[in-house]
């Protein structure tokens, strides 16, 4: 198997070949976790692999269809509402490790941050939904930029503990709501181990082919805890071999088409290439530093037949979205014309006529 194969299996593991109708929860819980820091873009990762306009999407997030909140890494991951308590249990206590050393330098231990708990199921209790600048006036803490920093660790843990979750968007404001308002919890639970076999099939499903170290960095577990799950479930998968590195996938056939023509105009922090510790299947070394910097910011990208060929962005304004290109080479003008079929997805995603330049 070559490093082009496996950008095409990634291709179709991650839905971006768009062979049945999904719905933008159905991804996310194909996905597992979505990377979703940047809500405007996370929102076109979910619509790149469906049907679903943005309208949709929203409304999926805004009826808990699909919860936003800070689960396997210390940062936003859409999830779905069914898999929200399992994933959180399994990955909470790693992640509590950032919020709690962050909290405390700022005067905030266990006890203060239980007791921020306490006031904010209290005045979120009856469905409500508060932006953290609302909460943050009824925890008594001021908006400063030290501060900030403060109310973003103290929200962080009150997800971990599974208090709160993203609520409904309050215009362009992101809200919290109480977890257990928006989604029920399960009447049994999983054993960690069977938590952890369960997160590893769902990401070598998804996210296939893939490494060892490329599920530690997702999953956000060490490289031993991964091993011994990889071992306790490797009858379940296949694994392939190349430059001695191994690779594991599920329910993926190694026999597919690798000739598909297809244009993707990706989102930034897209799981096609975050989702992986080592990316060199996707983009090649020399173009990595065009399309993500060494300290995690990520570009949206141009991926044609699953290699990043460039990268995008896009204005939007009042009746149309603006969208400039930079290619990591030089591209004929006929071809260009043919790269932008590409775009004709997110004009319809949008709803919104697009002007390219």
């Amino acid at each position: 198997m070559t490093h082009q194969e496996i950008s095409h299996y990634r291709i179709v593991s991650q839905k971006l070949n768009k062979t049945s109708q999904n719905s933008p929860q159905e991804i996310v819980r194909h996905l597992g976790a979505m990377q979703a820091q940047d809500y405007t873009m996370a929102k076109w990762a979910i619509g790149s692999r469906c049907d679903s306009t943005e309208k949709e999407i929203e409304e999926a997030v805004n009826s808990a269809k699909i919860i936003r909140t800070h689960i396997l890494r210390p940062t936003w991951h859409f999830v779905a509402a069914e898999d929200i308590y399992w994933m959180l249990e399994l990955s909470a206590p790693q992640v509590k490790r950032f919020t709690t050393s962050s909290a405390s330098k700022y005067g905030f231990d266990a006890k203060k941050l239980d007791q921020a708990n306490s006031v904010i199921e209290k005045i979120l209790s009856g469905n409500n939904h508060l932006t953290r600048d609302e909460i943050m006036q009824e925890l008594n803490i001021k908006k400063t930029s030290s501060e900030d920093f403060l109310s973003a660790a103290i929200m962080m843990n009150a997800e971990l503990d599974g208090f709160v979750c993203n609520g409904k968007m309050k215009g362009k404001q992101i809200t919290y709501a109480l977890l257990e308002e928006r989604v029920s919890k399960p009447k049994s639970k999983l054993t960690k181990e069977e938590a952890l076999a369960k997160l590893a099939l769902r990401y070598f499903e998804s996210h296939g082919p893939a490494t060892l170290l490329d599920f530690s960095w997702w999953s956000g577990f060490s490289p031993t805890i991964c091993k011994s799950i990889i071992n306790a479930i490797e009858l379940q998968m296949t694994s392939v071999e190349i430059n001695s590195q191994t690779y594991w996938l599920v329910n993926q056939s190694t026999n597919s088409n690798s000739n598909h023509k297809s244009v993707h105009f990706l989102p930034a922090f897209d799981e096609i290439l975050i989702s992986y510790k080592s990316r060199e299947a996707s983009i090649l070394l020399e173009h990595q530093s065009k399309a993500f910097t060494n300290n995690g910011i990520f570009k949206p990208i141009i991926l044609e037949d699953s290699k990043v060929i460039g990268t995008w962005k896009r204005t939007i304004k009042k009746d149309v979205a603006k969208i400039e290109t930079q290619f990591f080479n030089e591209t004929e003008t006929s071809k260009k014309e043919i790269l932008f079929e590409g775009i004709k997805a997110f004009e319809n995603y949008l709803e919104t006529k697009i002007i390219i330049e």
